[in-house]
């Protein structure tokens, strides 16, 4: 599948801050001292459990910065692979190999992970109309990876900070004084930026399409909550989104709503990771 590429540069940041945590405190003594100099090999990643890939070019990253730049993929990120499948050949000298190996493993089995679960959850709704979307609940310094992964594995972003978009939470309806007041500061604060409003109840559902929002997240709802909230928002043309603790066993239900959009936190602060290993 074509997806849209991490950031310039995220691959070879991301390749040295793992680099950097093996070598902090000198070489690879192991290697260094089993390896002679002088030895070459070829290696191959294999997966080891059936998923959907996410990394490769992070994990090419990592061996590059090493000197080892014969990289021969065999399918690319957002494919479906099974085990036993090969993703990619490395050729180099095998010091450089075995040192990259770990730091290239957790970032490309730890992205193929999420890119796996994200498929699982469209796989679930497909044919409804729902997208599934992932959230901030990310592992820090890792977010524009992670969200790559959601859309490896078939998902959707959203926002990608606090400034790209506003979402308006029960804390800042609480401060704020209600769903309206909250509404009208963002508006005349940031009159052009994209708002959304999380509602707990119909009312607030109600206040939020009254003020012409773009979005409303549907929190915690109750299944009949949520297709009334669906009708009230579609009727004026406003997009919804259902979160709140969501399970993979509930998604088509969730999803036969109506709503637009599922958001699940779980995409990438629990999403286990695809077993994959590296085989001279």
């Amino acid at each position: 599948m074509d997806v849209v590429g991490l950031p310039a540069g995220e691959a070879e940041r991301l390749a040295a801050l793992t680099l950097d945590e093996d070598l902090a405190l000198g070489p690879d003594v192991t290697t260094t001292a089993t390896i002679p100099a002088g030895a070459r090999a070829t290696a191959r990643l294999v997966a080891r459990a059936d998923g959907v890939v996410a990394g490769l070019p992070v994990a090419a990253a990592v061996f590059a910065q090493r000197g080892v730049t014969s990289w021969r993929p065999s399918v690319r990120d957002g494919d479906r692979v099974v085990a036993g499948q090969v993703l990619a050949e490395v050729e180099g000298p095998v010091r450089d190999l075995l040192t990259a190996e770990r730091s290239a493993l957790n970032l490309l089995t730890h992205l193929s992970g999420i890119a796996t679960l994200t498929a699982r959850w469209v796989d679930a709704v497909a044919g409804t109309g729902a997208a599934i979307r992932d959230t901030r609940k990310t592992t820090p310094g890792l977010r524009a990876a992670e969200k790559y992964a959601v859309r490896c594995g078939g998902g959707v972003n959203h926002r990608m900070g606090l400034g790209d978009q506003a979402l308006i939470k029960d804390n800042h309806v609480a401060a704020a004084g209600g769903v309206v007041p909250a509404v009208r500061a963002v508006r005349e604060q940031f009159p052009g930026v994209f708002c959304e409003v999380e509602c707990d109840t119909l009312d607030q559902v109600h206040e939020a399409v009254g003020e012409g929002v773009a979005l409303v997240l549907l929190d915690n709802m109750t299944p009949d909550q949520t297709l009334e909230a669906v009708a009230v928002c579609r009727a004026a043309g406003v997009r919804t989104e259902a979160s709140g603790g969501l399970r993979l066993p509930d998604a088509p239900a969730v999803a036969a709503t109506g709503v637009d959009y599922i958001s699940v936190g779980a995409l990438t602060h629990s999403a286990p990771q695809l077993d994959i290993a590296l085989d001279l």
